[in-house]
C-alpha cells in the first residue's frame, strides 16, 4: 500500500489522450487507488480510460457525458474518493506537467503532519515557464494572501493534497478552472493548515501544449472571483480567522 491508505489520487481529464495513461500509472506506482474523471472528452481519452480500466483494478473512472469544467470534476472525484471512505485525495492533472515521481513528497508531509492541505509548489521563475503562467501566479498570490493573511509561494498549482473531511459538501461559487483558487481560499478561512512542497513540473514546447485556459475569459472569470472573495473576506474569512487566532492565543 505504499504507506498510502486511506489516500487516493484524483485526475481530472479533457482531451488528454497522449498522456493520461502514463500520468495514471505512474500515479499507480505510488498510490494504489486513482479516480479519473473524463470530462467530455471527444478525442480518444473515453476509450483509453476504458480499457486502461480492465487492467488496473484500482482505476475508477468517472464519465461526463460533456465538458462541465474542472471544478465540477474535482467535485465529482472528491464525492466519488468520500463515498468509498477516503479521507484524503491528492489532486493532479492529466496533461503530464505533474511528474507522478514528486507524490511520495506529498506522503512524506502528509505522515508529519496529518491535518494540513499541501500544495505542490513550481518554481515560476523557471526556463520554460510560459510568461502568462509567471503573471497570473503571481496575479494570484497577491489576492490570494489579501483574503487569507497567508503567503504561499504558488497558489494556481493543481498538483495538491486536500483533507476530503474538511472540504464538506463543497457547493462551489463556480465550476471551472478557478475552482481551484475557491477551494484553496475556503480551506483557508476553516482553518486548515497549508502547508507547500517544492514539485518539477513539465511545459511541451509551444505548440505542442494542450492547455484549454482560455486568457482572457478565464481570467476574465478569475478576477470576478477574487472581487467576491475579497468582498467575502472582509465579512467572513479574516474576521473568523482572527477569532480563531485569538482563542488559540487564550488556550496558551
Amino acid at each position: 500500500m505504499h504507506g498510502s491508505e486511506g489516500i487516493c489520487v484524483i485526475i481530472p481529464a479533457y482531451e488528454n489522450a497522449g498522456t493520461v495513461v502514463s500520468v495514471i500509472k505512474g500515479a499507480l506506482a505510488y498510490v494504489p487507488d486513482v479516480f479519473v474523471v473524463d470530462d467530455g472528452s471527444t478525442d480518444g481519452t473515453a476509450t483509453l480510460l476504458r480499457d486502461l480500466s480492465r487492467q488496473e483494478p484500482g482505476l475508477r473512472v468517472i464519465s461526463h457525458p460533456e465538458n462541465r469544467g474542472k471544478g465540477k470534476s474535482l467535485k465529482d472525484g472528491f464525492l466519488a474518493a468520500k463515498a468509498e471512505g477516503f479521507q484524503v485525495a491528492i489532486t493532479m492533472d492529466a496533461d503530464g506537467q505533474h511528474f507522478p515521481e514528486d507524490i511520495p513528497k506529498f506522503l512524506s508531509i502528509h505522515s508529519m503532519r496529518p491535518d494540513a492541505m499541501v500544495m505542490g509548489a513550481r518554481n515560476i521563475s523557471a526556463d520554460g515557464m510560459p510568461a502568462r503562467n509567471t503573471f497570473a501566479n503571481r496575479f494570484s498570490n497577491f489576492w490570494f494572501r489579501f483574503q487569507t493573511g497567508v503567503d504561499l509561494p504558488d497558489t494556481q498549482s493543481g498538483f495538491r493534497l486536500y483533507q476530503l473531511g474538511a472540504i464538506g459538501s463543497m457547493p462551489l461559487l463556480t465550476s471551472r478552472y478557478e475552482a481551484e483558487l475557491e477551494l484553496l481560499v475556503f480551506q483557508c478561512w476553516k482553518g486548515v493548515p497549508i502547508l507547500s512542497v517544492p514539485i518539477g513540473v513539465w511545459y511541451p514546447p509551444e505548440g505542442e501544449r494542450v492547455t484549454h485556459f482560455r486568457p482572457f475569459m478565464d481570467f476574465a472569470r478569475i478576477s470576478v472571483l477574487n472581487c467576491i472573495l475579497c468582498v467575502l473576506a472582509i465579512v467572513y474569512g479574516l474576521p473568523v480567522r482572527f477569532l480563531r487566532n485569538q482563542a488559540r492565543m487564550n488556550k496558551r
